[in-house]
């Protein structure tokens, strides 16, 4: 991941009124900064297994919301995130034809890529428990482990929950009703 190299931090406004660039490498803004990253495959296969499970559960009964993939969050005046997945739970789904910034979701995934995991844990863990974001996964792709940061109610002030599910672990949700995936089907042995 590269930091674009600006004049100054730029503004959440001035980020979304960038000009599009088809094809290119994604970019989100990170404390004033455009931070640019290109995920690898490992990143591509655990964002798809991950959407595929959450998009079943979904999908296998009404009102379990909806599963969304990358798209520019506004989270304050100085930071657009994009996660790897967003899921809204229902009632909360943001029309097709709305424009970015998206409001925040329920949940946030983020899978960590060897350029992404400092900010990921860091400056994006604490933008999403400041706007109040519910619950939120990082996928550490080195330790094949589920960071789990989520609030123990809706007014929480943080994430006075985290967990750390290992290979062993099966990911579960207060948020997501019957959902369940063992840690170890995003990680097969080869």
């Amino acid at each position: 991941m590269t930091t674009m190299p600006v004049a100054q931090r730029m503004t959440a406004r001035e980020f979304l009124a960038l000009p599009e660039r088809p094809n290119a490498k994604r970019r989100e803004l990170v404390e004033g900064e455009v931070v640019v990253s290109d995920p690898t495959m490992l990143h591509g296969e655990v964002v798809g297994d991950l959407q595929f499970a959450l998009e079943v559960w979904a999908r296998a009964e009404p009102r379990r919301g909806a599963v969304r993939v990358p798209a520019d969050v506004g989270i304050d005046e100085r930071n657009v995130y994009v996660p790897d997945l967003l899921w809204y739970g229902d009632g909360h789904v943001p029309d097709r034809f709305d424009q970015p910034p998206y409001p925040l979701p329920d949940l946030a995934v983020e899978v960590r890529s060897p350029s992404t995991w400092r900010y990921d844990i860091g400056a994006k863990k604490a933008g999403y428990e400041r706007s109040g974001l519910p619950e939120l996964w990082l996928v550490d792709t080195r330790a094949e482990a589920v960071l789990i940061f989520r609030r123990s109610h809706p007014d929480a002030p943080t994430f006075d929950v985290a967990l750390e599910l290992d290979r062993e672990s099966r990911i579960t949700s207060p948020l997501l009703a019957g959902f369940t995936l063992g840690v170890a089907e995003l990680f097969p042995q080869t």
